[in-house]
């Protein structure tokens, strides 16, 4: 932790001071790129007490939507996030998630609320190819793609300097699941959406207190509804009713089980299968025979049975041998309702603006 509070902040390894981002773009010392420009836009709003924010929805289970959201949501989303961690005055935070959308916009919010050093990158697989080798953070979010391509490089020595990693946006599957149990810092799996600014639950992934539930931030109230979906309420949700499409476990009033979306059951001779159920189950199968991949699991439609369990797996097709240990993973571990009817080989899975799987973009381009 750094004793000095910062006047200025790093963008793509550029300074700019705290100051001159309260006049911009008047008082920007050369150009910027559109990226750059929006982030700058961002602070400078933030700075200069802009109550109102429009951000767009990510897109991943429905049509990107506009949503505006007020200063006192963002707020105290930053203030129960950095109590919760503990963050102050002079950390060090790396910025490398989108932040036109909800989780990059709040890790801008936490750092400037609370004073830390904010070091921005444009969002890449990579983001510590655009950070000086030497560089050192205390707190970071990262997609699961981001965080793969950084152990894939072999920066886990930058990790563990860390001292809280935030993985959020998409499911972290069991390959790297596996790969961040020998990490130093505590990882957390988040759950939230735009509506709630960001996370409103975490689970612990890595160390002994790697839990398979979500712990509800304090001061929101969860519930389900007749679906047994996930609805939430709180100050960061404007104290409006948020009824979500999750599928959960409630085990009490503040720890749940992720079970799948509602808008993800496949409706299969008269019985309903949780897709993500199964895609969980494929995805450590594949892990487990050498063949990690992204794959997800829809239904298709089918004369006899409605809609047929269909898996599809991103890459080349498996070999006959491994197909048939698969097959065999598979059998032993869903019932004979669940099993995937067909399996599907897709060259590249559709991605979303925010690099979550696009399912129903990846399905169009088959059809």
């Amino acid at each position: 932790m750094s004793s000095a509070l910062p006047t200025s902040l790093l963008l793509n390894g550029r300074a700019f001071s705290y100051a001159a981002i309260r006049e911009y773009p008047a008082q920007l010392d050369g150009p910027v790129n559109g990226y750059e420009a929006k982030v700058l836009d961002f602070v400078r709003q933030w700075l200069t007490g802009t109550q109102e924010f429009t951000l767009t929805t990510s897109g991943s289970t429905g049509p990107p939507t506009p949503i505006v959201l007020r200063r006192r949501q963002l707020e105290a989303s930053a203030a129960r996030t950095g109590d919760f961690f503990d963050l102050g005055p002079g950390d060090r935070a790396l910025v490398c998630l989108n932040c036109e959308y909800i989780g990059g916009m709040m890790m801008l919010v936490r750092g400037l609320e609370r004073n830390m050093h904010l070091t921005i990158v444009e969002p890449q697989a990579n983001p510590f190819e655009l950070v000086a080798a030497d560089a050192a953070f205390d707190f970071a979010a990262f997609v699961p793609l981001q965080l793969k391509a950084v152990l894939a490089a072999g920066h886990a020595a930058r990790l563990n300097k860390m001292r809280t990693l935030l993985v959020g946006g998409a499911p972290a599957d069991a390959t790297l699941t596996q790969e961040l149990q020998p990490l130093s810092p505590a990882v957390w799996l988040t759950y939230g959406m735009t509506e709630t600014c960001s996370h409103i639950a975490l689970r612990r992934l890595n160390g002994p207190q790697a839990s398979p539930s979500f712990r509800v931030l304090p001061g929101i109230a969860a519930g389900q509804d007749e679906r047994g979906c996930l609805t939430l309420r709180g100050d960061v949700t404007d104290d409006q009713l948020i009824v979500t499409n999750d599928q959960v476990r409630l085990l009490d009033a503040h720890t749940f089980e992720w079970l799948g979306r509602a808008d993800f059951v496949i409706n299969s001779g008269g019985v309903k299968v949780p897709a993500e159920k199964v895609e969980l189950v494929l995805d450590v199968a594949l892990a487990e025979i050498g063949e990690p991949r992204r794959c997800f699991v829809a239904g298709q439609p089918d004369a006899r049975l409605g809609q047929a369990v269909t898996a599809f797996i991103e890459g080349p097709a498996l070999g006959p041998d491994v197909a048939a240990q698969l097959h065999t993973l598979l059998t032993a571990r869903l019932s004979r309702y669940e099993q995937p009817r067909q399996l599907h080989y897709v060259p590249e899975f559709k991605s979303t603006a925010t690099g979550k799987l696009d399912r129903a973009g990846t399905l169009r381009e088959l059809k």
